[in-house]
């Protein structure tokens, strides 16, 4: 039985859609959304998972883990997409997807300089907040072998929402729904802030 989760939908329009995420966090479909937003965040989509992942696991603490590794597992088969768009269709969908999202080509060239050299990096870079389909497609574009980026890339997502998220809901989980609900405008903006410290940490990350 699960815990349930209730969310008073006052306040403007960011609190009525956080009421609605938690309500529908539960549904029969909540999970298969889930693993499209991480495959797809992977490879060509700009919001991070953690936006769905964070309130699904605050709604069932008790599945914290396995919502983390559900959404590890599609994050690292997104992943594999991003890479076969690296190595494969770079001239075609690689390239539109950096500039459609406006990635200095100067820093994808970069990364796959290091990633040709030094492929581990994949894990470190994993779990800042660089966009992570930058990391898959240059890696694929730097002709990582498959293999280990794989491994590489399960490593990452796998710390990233396994150990650190899903530790840190299962053990103060109500604790930070509290605190979240409580500074809810102040999240999104923290998390914005985190966003835009991606792109600036990779100008200097990857020199």
């Amino acid at each position: 039985m699960t815990e349930e989760t209730i969310v008073t939908p006052r306040g403007g329009p960011l609190r009525r859609l956080y009421a609605w995420m938690m309500k529908n966090a539960q549904g029969k479909h909540a999970w298969w959304a889930l693993a499209g937003f991480a495959f797809a965040e992977a490879s060509c989509f700009p919001i991070p998972p953690d936006v769905m992942l964070l309130p699904m696991m605050l709604a069932d603490k008790k599945r914290a883990f396995r919502l983390a590794g559900w959404c590890a597992l599609w994050s690292v088969a997104g992943g594999a997409l991003g890479y076969a768009i690296g190595a494969l269709f770079w001239d075609t969908a690689g390239l539109w997807i950096i500039h459609f999202f406006h990635f200095p080509m100067a820093e994808v060239e970069a990364l796959r300089h290091k990633y040709s050299e030094h492929a581990y990096l994949i894990i470190v870079q994993g779990l800042t907040p660089i966009p992570y389909k930058l990391v898959t497609i240059s890696a694929g574009l730097a002709n990582v072998p498959f293999a280990a980026f794989m491994l590489y890339s399960a490593t990452t997502r796998f710390l990233r929402f396994v150990v650190l998220e899903g530790v840190l809901v299962h053990f103060f989980g109500e604790q930070a729904r509290v605190i979240l609900e409580k500074y809810l405008e102040v999240a999104l903006i923290v998390f914005l802030v985190l966003v835009v410290l991606g792109f600036v940490l990779l100008r200097y990350i990857v020199k």
